[in-house]
């Protein structure tokens, strides 16, 4: 029997769930959409975040969900994904008054250390839009995997009208390079990383914690304006995000991107026809 390389392997799976997630999008529709759900991808097995923050951010997403339909009511199409206590708002509300009132039930979410708020009043994206945006997902995935020089599972990738937006906790490099794979895959008009940057020393340390099986690695959240680097943990406590300034397509930029407040730094840029 001839084996199957683990890379290959993985890629499959995630041309698979890309398939599947198109198929989810057609055949149904939810105002409130929790972990980017069809175009957002990830894997739990190998990743950065301890495991309490894991589980920490499925609990965030579901909390912020039920608040913001408290809170503004049904309407509009949102995706909400947690990563590391960073919450990013995606998808169309009616007016600015819902996205507002969507971004301070998210920022009054328990544990909730941030939130980059990317939603657009417009018209709700189509269902066929939808699909789209999954399978871009799944092809971003694809190449990311594909990359030798990356740790794919580490980078959530969530899309939204094409614009691909890219989480996790990376280095400079990493991070650099993650934006330069997704710009080069078909169909992606815009990327937007929201890393929360690393040091190679943190990495390092991550590395060991999951080797020695301790997993306690702390979770950054440095605000100082200085470069990322001897971040002190932020306790576990509810705080409340500042308000996101809207994101403005200025090309690749190098500055880090800290976790406390989250800036996204956008790669824009315009494919070929």
């Amino acid at each position: 029997m001839r084996s199957v390389p683990v890379a290959s392997l993985k890629r499959l799976t995630w041309l698979l769930a890309a398939a599947g997630a198109l198929a989810g999008a057609v055949s149904g529709c939810v105002p409130v959409v929790v972990g980017g759900a069809a175009a957002a991808g990830t894997v739990m097995a190998v990743d950065r975040r301890t495991t309490g923050s894991q589980v920490e951010d499925e609990g965030i997403e579901l909390r912020a969900g039920n608040r913001i339909n408290e809170a503004a009511g049904q309407g509009g199409h949102i995706n909400i994904t947690s990563y590391n206590r960073q919450v990013l708002l995606t998808g169309e509300v009616p007016n600015e008054a819902f996205k507002q009132k969507a971004q301070a039930a998210v920022a009054g979410t328990q544990n909730v250390s941030s939130v980059v708020n990317e939603l657009a009043v417009m018209e709700s994206s189509t269902l066929s839009q939808r699909s789209e945006d999954a399978y871009i997902t799944g092809k971003v995935k694809a190449s990311l995997i594909d990359a030798k020089d990356l740790s794919a599972s580490t980078i959530k990738v969530v899309t939204e009208r094409k614009v691909v937006y890219l989480m996790g906790r990376v280095t400079e490099r990493e991070s650099k390079r993650a934006a330069e794979i997704a710009r080069g895959v078909s169909g992606v008009v815009k990327v937007v990383r929201v890393f929360e940057i690393l040091s190679e020393q943190e990495l390092k340390q991550i590395s060991v914690n999951r080797t020695t099986g301790t997993n306690a690695a702390p979770v950054i959240t440095d605000t100082s304006a200085g470069p990322v680097g001897g971040a002190k943990a932020a306790p576990a406590t509810v705080v409340p995000a500042p308000a996101a300034a809207p994101a403005t397509s200025t090309g690749v930029t190098t500055s880090p991107v800290t976790s406390s407040p989250v800036k996204p730094t956008n790669d824009g840029f315009t494919t070929k026809p």
